[in-house]
């Protein structure tokens, strides 16, 4: 978290930067003259400003700070092609803020995301763990695939993400351990027919959490069990259960 800038110095920037409008020299006038931290000038770039002034903050000496540039970039009056040239050079954690930003135009929200899914593997383990509860749909399956299970715990308390999408991942012949045994202790996830489906059709799911979904399934999904390139015990578990199943309507999945 920043600290909130000066209320009476934001105050007295805005008013400066509004007086100058799009005049350039004037803009600079105005810097020079409040001589403004960066923490103020993030936070005149939350309001309304001037376009000029964007351009100016792009450059230096003010692009010396990436804090800055995110400012930039997120203002809803950045133009796209100044936001994207100014991408590479944000921190991990406002190019996921950008992906984020509904006002942010969505050519820079996509190309924020694929700057995001390059650094990921470069990322240390607790940014790693702060990135999975606030990414994207597009940054999430890189997530889901980390080895360490406190990555993929926090991607399944992330509240984008999909159904459809935790069963891609559980379904790749390279879904790994954490992943599965966090998404069959999940309360959110547990709770859903297609993934407790995939869990026991995964042929990596440990033996003991496959079988503890098999009496959840309905016959149409026993019988793929039965049919599938899992472990033996399961599939005998799973004929067995569909010979004393009752007929019953199936579940939409």
């Amino acid at each position: 978290m920043r600290p909130p800038a000066p209320s009476a110095d934001l105050d007295a920037l805005h008013a400066a930067v509004l007086g100058a409008g799009e005049n350039v020299p004037a803009l600079r006038g105005a810097l020079a003259s409040h001589a403004p931290d960066p923490i103020v000038l993030i936070a005149v770039l939350r309001r309304a400003v001037p376009l000029r002034l964007l351009e100016l903050l792009a450059g230096p000496p003010w692009s010396e700070d990436a804090r800055v540039l995110a400012g930039v970039v997120l203002n809803p009056r950045a133009p796209a092609p100044l936001s994207l040239r100014l991408l590479p050079s944000l921190f991990w954690r406002d190019l996921a803020v950008v992906a984020l930003a509904p006002r942010v135009a969505g050519p820079v929200r996509v190309r924020a995301e694929a700057i995001l899914k390059e650094r990921v593997p470069d990322l240390r383990l607790g940014e790693r763990i702060a990135l999975a509860k606030i990414a994207t749909a597009p940054v999430l399956p890189l997530l889901l695939a980390d080895h360490a299970a406190r990555v993929t715990e926090a991607c399944l308390i992330n509240p984008r993400l999909r159904e459809e999408d935790l069963v891609v991942a559980l379904r790749q012949e390279t879904a790994r351990l954490p992943l599965l045994e966090a998404a069959s202790r999940s309360p959110r996830w547990s709770a859903s027919y297609a993934v407790r489906l995939e869990l026991v059709l995964q042929p990596r799911t440990p033996l003991a959490i496959a079988l503890a979904q098999l009496s959840t399934l309905v016959p149409r999904d026993l019988r793929r069990v039965g049919d599938a390139s899992v472990a033996q015990l399961l599939r005998v578990t799973a004929l067995r259960l569909l010979d004393k199943a009752p007929p019953q309507a199936e579940p939409e999945t």
